[in-house]
């Protein structure tokens, strides 16, 4: 007993002069893990919003090209916003840049992720309306292959499941600590299956369709990526509307497969990832390497969101935590 009293002397004797440090802070549990990948891309978001392009004219045309086809009251706003944009460029993409780092910075800050995750909801369903309108959902473009249902919703979604709970309940996978289970595994069915929606709509499924738009995506892209996507666009352009329907087929099994027992669930998460690689391929990386990209598109957030739903061994998927011990360490 004197024993251990005299060692925890020490060991504050040793702190105090700078020799040891008290650790308190326990490794990143899963979620954690998760929320800092999503802080991640969000600081890249900031960053690609500093592009030389973004305070160009060529910006909010950009934006406002995505008001064409849809209804009034979805295509007014953004025109509005694409002509305040134009009028202020330095100063509103420099903000938008400012907020996305912020979103970052307070998500992989633990005191400040609820208010930065909260930020990111609101910050993402404004961005998928008056940036993205709505992803193309309503004027008919919308296809998985150019990133529908609109990569920003799919922040809001991830933010929504790696919400820090007040009391965590242990789960068989990270994304369903918050919401639950059955309500997560609904989120990704939902998805996933307006994915294979998608896959079966004109702008998909119509011939050459998909294949304009990988070529279209191929433009400004390094020569390798380049020649990847007119190789893929090639082959879509002779076999289109039989891809269109395998790609449904595919993207189907992905969201009812959340409901298998969990070795089988791996499997499916496996394929979701694969064919996320092949979307994001498809997507041209976002265009992330073409200089007009604000954000690397729908493929790494779907990567994220299937990771977040791998089944936790089962030591993992509790919750308790016990305190880390004083250790010391020599300067």
């Amino acid at each position: 007993m004197t024993g251990h009293a005299a060692q925890a002397a020490s060991s504050r004797w040793l702190q105090g002069i700078g020799v040891a440090r008290e650790e308190r802070r326990a490794a990143p549990d899963p979620r954690r893990r998760l929320q800092l990948m999503l802080a991640g891309i969000w600081l890249l978001d900031g960053i690609l919003q500093f592009q030389e392009f973004m305070f160009s004219h060529g910006f909010p045309q950009m934006l406002a090209g995505t008001a064409a086809g849809n209804p009034g009251f979805i295509a007014s706003p953004i025109t509005w916003t694409a002509r305040i944009i134009a009028e202020h460029g330095t100063v509103t993409n420099a903000l938008f840049a400012v907020i996305q780092v912020l979103i970052g910075l307070g998500i992989a800050l633990r005191p400040t992720v609820r208010l930065a995750l909260a930020g990111s909801i609101v910050w993402s369903v404004a961005v998928w309306w008056l940036g993205e309108g709505l992803g193309g959902l309503f004027n008919g473009t919308a296809s998985p292959l150019n990133g529908a249902p609109g990569a920003v919703i799919i922040y809001a979604l991830l933010a929504v499941l790696l919400w820090p709970p007040d009391r965590d309940r242990a789960v068989s996978f990270v994304a369903g600590r918050y919401t639950g289970p059955a309500v997560a595994r609904v989120l990704w069915l939902v998805l996933w299956g307006s994915l294979a929606y998608l896959s079966l709509a004109p702008a998909t499924k119509a011939p050459k369709a998909a294949g304009g738009m990988v070529a279209g995506i191929a433009s400004g892209q390094p020569g390798w990526l380049a020649s990847t996507d007119n190789g893929m666009a090639s082959y879509l352009n002779a076999h289109g509307p039989r891809f269109a329907v395998f790609l449904a087929v595919v993207l189907a099994l992905v969201a009812v497969g959340i409901y298998l027992p969990a070795q089988a669930v791996k499997g499916v998460l496996v394929l979701a990832i694969a064919t996320t690689a092949f979307l994001w391929v498809a997507e041209g990386l976002g265009a992330i390497l073409a200089g007009g990209a604000t954000d690397p598109n729908s493929g790494p957030l779907l990567a994220l969101l299937a990771v977040s739903y791998w089944p936790l061994a089962s030591r993992t998927a509790t919750t308790a935590r016990e305190p880390a011990a004083v250790t010391a360490e020599a300067v």
